[in-house]
């Protein structure tokens, strides 16, 4: 791990309709850090998270991303600015196959915008494979377990080439043995130098 800053919150506010959600909040994030946001619900976390991950805006406060003072008006800015956000409800489509949910947006294309299927499928595997994942590419996302939809999701996010991956309660759905599989992954990304942002309300 560094001891480089990637990114820092400095005094974020942000209320909604008779809520203080967040109360001049203040964090510092180290490059290649797994960094637990936990606390009972209502806290704040997520929505701290998703300014980040530009779904919120602020109403007042700064944010530093690599020693720069930035603004991340929507979650494409935030994905160019290698933020990706795997929430606690999936985003993925069920009849479009594991290649497709993973690359979707990002698809390699060939001449007249024709979608690269061969080059689709290389990067998606290249894609599970850094993860350890062995989940079949061609399979309709409706067919696999909750815990393969949550490591296509996480993949998803990788595929954007984020440098702060946020999770949002990733083991809400998942059995024990599943959890420690997802744990061992967020090792092995954390070893690539990919910052995790990780949300939970279990305190254990």
């Amino acid at each position: 791990m560094s001891d480089e800053t990637l990114i820092e919150f400095r005094d974020i506010c942000k209320s909604f309709p008779g809520v203080q959600a967040l109360d001049h909040v203040s964090l510092s994030i180290k490059r290649g850090e797994i960094h637990a946001i936990v606390g009972q619900n209502g806290a704040g976390k997520s929505t701290l998270m998703k300014i980040a991950a530009g779904l919120y805006q602020p109403d007042s406060g700064q944010i530093i991303l690599n020693g720069q003072l930035v603004e991340i008006r929507s979650a494409s800015e935030a994905l160019s600015m290698g933020i990706a956000m795997v929430p606690q409800e999936l985003n993925l489509v069920p009849e479009m196959t594991v290649a497709e949910n993973i690359l979707l947006g990002i698809e390699p294309r060939r001449a007249l915008g024709v979608v690269d299927r061969k080059s689709l499928h290389r990067k998606a595997q290249h894609i599970l494979d850094s993860l350890n994942v062995d989940i079949e590419l061609g399979a309709k996302l409706r067919q696999l377990s909750v815990a393969e939809r949550q490591m296509v999701q996480i993949a998803r996010a990788i595929g954007f080439d984020c440098h702060i991956l946020i999770m949002d309660e990733p083991t809400a759905p998942l059995s024990e043995r599943e959890k420690n599989a997802l744990f061992s992954r967020i090792r092995r990304l954390q070893e690539g130098g990919t910052t995790i942002l990780y949300i939970s309300h279990r305190m254990q």
